[in-house]
């Protein structure tokens, strides 16, 4: 994929996220659950400080994927 083409994506993800209060939160438990195992020397306090000072990059990063997998989970 182009940069131009994930640039887009990833800004029409996070418009989506940001009208939709109950996507988003969903989205960002998503996400939070899906990068903990790469913290495991992390405690449990730990990676919520980290998670409070690294959301919104995290999210600015992944909303495509967190979006994508909103939209295709099991209802």
């Amino acid at each position: 994929m182009k940069y131009m083409e994930r640039d887009n994506l990833m800004h029409g993800a996070r418009a989506a996220l940001n009208r939709d209060p109950e996507k988003r939160a969903w989205a960002e438990q998503y996400i939070k659950e899906l990068i903990r195992p790469e913290h495991k020397e992390l405690s449990d306090e730990e990676f919520e400080t980290y998670w409070k000072y690294h959301k919104p990059e995290i999210m600015h990063e992944r909303a495509s994927e967190a979006l994508a997998a909103f939209k295709s989970r099991k209802i």
